[in-house]
């Protein structure tokens, strides 16, 4: 089969695509044929291997898992013989790793049905992004109705699943981005939209109960005058690195505001979760690129200028040249 392939870390000139074996369905498992796939924040770190600590859990001094991707949406080839929910030719959405390629294989838990009101190209940018978003508001941040949430990064691809999922949790949401993405953000429910190029909100004088910080581009500091007392600061980005958020930590430890970390494992039921809320019209993923398996490092390269608005998607099906968008759906 036909996959995307980093044998080093590095630019997106690492990838190339190559022939590799077709993976085969154990007794729990599923063997899907990959529709589409989907970027995620986590693809780039584990590309660059940067920040360094990534190395200790994606592989040193090389990536061990060669085929990138998390995020996947195709139809079931086959089903293990303790599989019972799905047959093959099911439409199917999940995680798992390697999805940059022509087929997957993973446990059937990791694998929810497509949800009906969209495509299976929608449906590959929800899991990875989306599980983030809903794990660092519900879980992390605990959040309750009638709470002032900020989300920092609000247009980015965990972003914009957060403002609709906060809004779902009952809360007040505030979403900050650029100039060009303010109507995108108070479409998807945002019920303030704060351009980030016009005011600083770690200086408007307004509080908030959390912050979901998905740039750092504020320090720890500047973050708390944002604070409610005892508010939340979640700093859910790679960008600045450990030293970022080490000091985050150490210096929660002299007030009453917080810092919460997190890691995004979610729990049996999350990703049907979510289907459910998708089907409700609740959340909507927003989708600024596509591009065919084939030009996968063009992808990455866009995805690394930072300005992606929601989610870049690789379709494997149907491959064809050239990306195409921007566009929201």
């Amino acid at each position: 089969m036909k996959a995307i392939v980093q044998n080093r870390y590095g630019s997106p000139d690492v990838f190339e695509l190559e022939d590799v074996p077709k993976p085969v369905a154990k007794d729990d498992d599923l063997l899907v044929r990959v529709h589409a796939a989907a970027l995620h924040a986590g693809d780039y770190f584990i590309m660059r291997g940067v920040p360094y600590a990534v190395r200790l859990v994606a592989g040193w001094p090389r990536p061990k898992n060669r085929v990138p991707g998390y995020d996947v949406a195709g139809y079931v080839e086959s089903a293990g013989k303790n599989v019972e929910r799905f047959q093959p030719g099911d439409e199917v959405f999940g995680t798992c790793e390697g999805t940059c390629a022509e087929y997957v294989c993973a446990g059937a838990s990791n694998f929810e049905s497509r949800p009906s009101n969209l495509t299976l190209e929608q449906a590959a940018a929800v899991p990875t992004s989306a599980l983030t978003a809903l794990i660092g508001l519900r879980d992390a941040g605990g959040v309750k109705p009638g709470q002032k949430v900020l989300i920092n990064g609000a247009s980015g691809g965990v972003g914009t699943f957060a403002v609709q999922i906060a809004k779902e949790l009952g809360v007040e949401v505030t979403g900050v981005c650029s100039t060009r993405n303010v109507d995108l953000i108070r479409s998807i429910g945002a019920d303030h939209v704060i351009d980030y190029t016009q005011e600083d909100f770690t200086r408007s004088g307004l509080r908030y109960d959390l912050i979901l910080d998905q740039v750092a581009n504020h320090s720890p500091a500047d973050c708390r005058r944002a604070l409610t007392p005892r508010g939340i600061h979640i700093p859910n980005s790679g960008n600045r690195g450990l030293g970022y958020i080490a000091k985050a930590l150490v210096s929660s430890m002299f007030v009453r505001q917080r810092v919460r970390l997190f890691v995004a494992n979610p729990k049996k039921g999350d990703l049907l979760a979510l289907k459910e809320l998708i089907e409700a019209g609740k959340v909507t993923p927003v989708i600024d690129r596509t591009y065919p398996l084939s030009e996968t490092p063009e992808a990455f390269r866009y995805l690394s200028e930072g300005h992606a608005r929601g989610k870049v998607v690789i379709t494997v099906e149907g491959d064809s040249a050239g990306p195409r968008g921007p566009r929201a759906v």
